[in-house]
């Protein structure tokens, strides 16, 4: 009912101010997600949802309650653009569950729609033309019933059905412990998120993006920070370190020129080559002063496409008592390797690292581990090593 005057008559609205809208409230749609990371640094992704997207994120299913490994669900009233910014993910989808016995049924209007609304949601968040292709993941990819569906999205979005891992990558899977729905999983970008368009000089056995990024992560960086990188390759690590903080000094060393050519390459690309320094050094011999650098990562060799186990019998004491030098006291470093056995025997004959955390991790069908070191002779400085780490299962 209007509200009436004193005088008995409807009170007309107040006028609105020339060439301004009606503001609008209406909430986001809650919707839910897959964020894929490697098996292992899941709980490194939880924290970089919860730091980007606060309280608009809500997290359900880790491993830990009985989620899938290397898997991080999630739902959020967030826009689609932040979620594009995770830096330690593999890849993002958003999800949507159809309460239909069989696939056939995605093809009915209300679902179809539904469907095509999602993928314009993705469309619209990239610039045009950044999806050429599309392609189905599931199994049976050959039934008639997925033929006519590749056909009708093949129509109704204007893009050629891939080959292989389309621009637009849909996933088609039964939920967990679910027989009577379906859900369609749409990734959120034209590739992984761990592929960085930065890597235009790649080198066989370069560092995971994503992983490389979680390593800085674990060094807590600092703008203050003299960071080292040691066996800096094609520049991965110190790269990344950078775009998760800026630092005093990012400094990448390697004794091979066609992997600093490569680095700086990259670095270039990356937009960062005024931030960084690259340098033609031996990592057992660094012309750096005793205890001058804050924090220091590595990706040691694996003694498989690099180096040989026999070599690393004789690098990584090397590696290891060189960085102790270097470091200040309570500096962390950070380093993987697959040479997890040899790591653990040295760790436990030396007192000049102090192990702060191992953790395990599923990388491209090896299992490396990746080692957090505090220098010893001082307490680690204050507000470094907070990540809540997960310890070795």
């Amino acid at each position: 009912m209007n509200k009436q005057t004193r005088q008995g008559q409807t009170k007309k609205p107040a006028p609105r101010s020339p060439g301004r809208k009606p503001h609008k409230t209406a909430a986001r749609e809650t919707c839910f997600y897959e964020a894929v990371a490697a098996e292992g640094l899941e709980f490194i992704a939880r924290r970089e949802l919860n730091a980007r997207l606060g309280q608009l994120v809500t997290l359900h299913r880790t491993p830990e309650s009985g989620g899938e490994p290397g898997v991080v669900h999630f739902r959020s009233t967030s826009s689609l653009y932040p979620l594009l910014h995770l830096k330690t993910v593999q890849a993002i989808y958003l999800i949507r569950r159809y309460a239909v016995p069989r696939p056939r049924a995605l093809l009915g209007d209300e679902h179809f729609r539904a469907l095509l609304g999602d993928i314009e949601q993705v469309r619209a968040v990239h610039p045009p033309g950044a999806f050429q292709t599309f392609f189905i993941s599931a199994a049976g990819g050959e039934s008639a019933v997925l033929k006519r569906l590749k056909s009708a999205l093949a129509e109704a979005t204007g893009l050629r059905e891939g080959l292989e891992e389309g621009d637009l990558l849909l996933r088609l899977r039964r939920p967990p412990g679910n027989q009577t729905s379906w859900e369609v999983l749409i990734r959120l970008s034209p590739r992984p998120l761990a592929t960085r368009s930065w890597r235009v000089c790649n080198r066989e056995g370069a560092l995971n993006a994503a992983v490389a990024h979680a390593m800085t992560l674990m060094t807590d960086p600092m703008p203050r920070d003299v960071f080292l990188n040691l066996g800096c390759g094609s520049g991965t690590l110190l790269i990344e370190r950078l775009s998760a903080m800026p630092a005093r000094r990012a400094i990448g060393c390697d004794s091979d020129p066609q992997a600093l050519a490569c680095a700086r390459q990259n670095i270039e690309a990356a937009g960062c080559i005024d931030a960084a320094e690259l340098y033609d050094w031996d990592m057992r011999r660094l012309p750096l002063p005793d205890a001058s650098v804050d924090a220091l990562c590595a990706d040691l060799p694996f003694g498989h496409l690099v180096g040989s186990h026999e070599d690393n019998l004789i690098l990584y004491p090397v590696v290891l008592a060189e960085a102790a030098r270097v470091a200040k006291p309570g500096a962390l470093f950070a380093l993987i390797t697959h040479e997890v056995r040899l790591m653990q025997r040295l760790l436990g004959d030396t007192h000049q690292w102090q192990k702060v955390t191992e953790q395990r991790i599923a990388l491209g069908g090896l299992y490396p581990h990746i080692f957090v070191l505090a220098r010893s002779g001082a307490s680690i400085a204050p507000g470094r090593a907070t990540i809540a780490y997960s310890p070795v299962r």
